[in-house]
């Protein structure tokens, strides 16, 4: 039985029963291993149109409730007016949250509904004393109440509205008629352009995919200029190798097994697609050389992965090639929870050849692909993205 990925077995599985449905969906089907692979998943998965150039969606998260303590001569034991830093999360420490202090185990009591620092408690419960340092660390524990007492402060929060943009590839071929009635023998070079148009117009869309920043030129006039957001310009959980661990640029095992667990792996399924550079690729093989047994999985999905099977999760790794073409990649690694990513396009504008778009005069053919779409990420915090990591220990 083939392995499979996570969200990725869907309406655009290919075999041969299946057709595919326009020339994007036919060229990660014949390449799903060439120079747009995060497309041919996308495919996978099935294509969602819009009808508006801007999509957008809602996120909801739970808070994290956590407090830094801001003293710098810290507290004693007695002291119950703790100030805290600036935070957006302080509204949901009610009369009555039991708080933990991560550093001693301390546990107090908030007294009054807190709207900001500082706030104001019941010290050492269970009696026994202990002092807070500056940027000690408050976690929300739970709540507890007195018999026979009223109901606390409800708490409520919105869900916060995110988008992006769609945004217009086209890549032209043109020939002349000259051109187009000579007997080569490579045979129709306007068939060879065509192909190789189709090639470079998906490595267009592959590296906006990634590298693409959400913008809108001239937005109030009939014809403003859109740009759709990418993976690392909408990714916030970014991790730099250069100043993140011990050693610059050096991940070793043990920080690498709790990066995955920490970072990686705090939010989202069990389960991560990892697009990487050729320096990560061999970083990753020499962990797994006497820890893990690499699985090669290529599924009905069609794109060939390697699979880390870790305690934290599960990394179906993937060597781009487009990581060896653009500086800096080569030591990196997109992580991405694939259930949170969709391609949209316009409606009635998925790829698409254009034929004879030249003017009546012109002595010979144009024609052009045409796209527009954009990347959808309904949640930023499940991705992860390391970069700057060259070598292991």
């Amino acid at each position: 039985m083939p392995a499979g990925v996570q969200g990725l077995r869907g309406t655009g599985e290919f075999d041969a029963d299946h057709r595919p449905k326009n020339y994007r969906e036919l060229y990660t089907l014949l390449e799903p291993n060439g120079s747009a692979p995060l497309n041919a998943l996308l495919s996978m998965m099935g294509t969602q149109a819009t009808d508006d150039p801007e999509f957008k969606h809602f996120r909801d998260e739970l808070p994290d409730r956590t407090l830094t303590v801001n003293n710098g001569a810290g507290y004693n034991t007695s002291a119950t007016s703790i100030a805290v830093d600036a935070a957006t999360e302080i509204a949901f420490f009610t009369s009555g949250t039991l708080v933990q202090n991560t550093a001693t185990g301390e546990v107090m009591q908030i007294d009054t509904d807190a709207s900001a620092s500082p706030l104001t408690v019941t010290r050492n419960i269970g009696s026994t004393s202990y002092s807070i340092t500056d940027n000690d660390i408050l976690v929300a524990i739970g709540y507890a109440d007195k018999e026979g007492d009223t109901s606390p402060t409800p708490i409520a929060w919105d869900a916060t509205v995110a988008s992006n943009y769609t945004q217009i590839f086209k890549t032209p071929v043109s020939i002349s008629g000259t051109m187009q009635n000579t007997n080569l023998r490579t045979g129709s070079k306007e068939q060879e352009l065509l192909t190789k148009a189709l090639k470079l117009h998906m490595s267009d869309l592959e590296r906006s995919m990634f590298f693409g920043i959400k913008a809108e030129v001239n937005g109030s006039t009939a014809q403003p200029t859109r740009y759709t957001g990418g993976l690392t310009t909408q990714i916030t959980n970014v991790t730099d190798a250069a100043s993140a661990f011990t050693t610059a640029n050096q991940v070793t095992e043990k920080e690498f097994d709790r990066w995955l667990v920490e970072t990686a792996f705090s939010k989202g399924s069990k389960e991560r697609v990892c697009f990487v550079g050729a320096t990560v690729a061999a970083n990753l093989m020499e962990i797994a050389k006497n820890r893990w047994t690499p699985t090669s999985v290529d599924g009905s999905y069609g794109v060939s992965m390697t699979k880390y099977a870790t305690f934290a999760g599960d990394l179906m790794v993937h060597l781009h090639p487009m990581f060896r073409q653009v500086p800096g990649m080569a030591d990196a690694m997109i992580m991405l929870d694939m259930p949170y990513l969709s391609y949209r396009c316009m409606k009635n504008r998925d790829t698409q050849l254009q034929r004879d778009i030249h003017t009546a005069d012109f002595d010979g053919v144009k024609h052009q692909y045409l796209t527009e779409c954009g990347l959808e990420m309904t949640q930023a915090q499940v991705h992860t993205y390391l970069k700057n990591w060259q070598t292991v220990s």
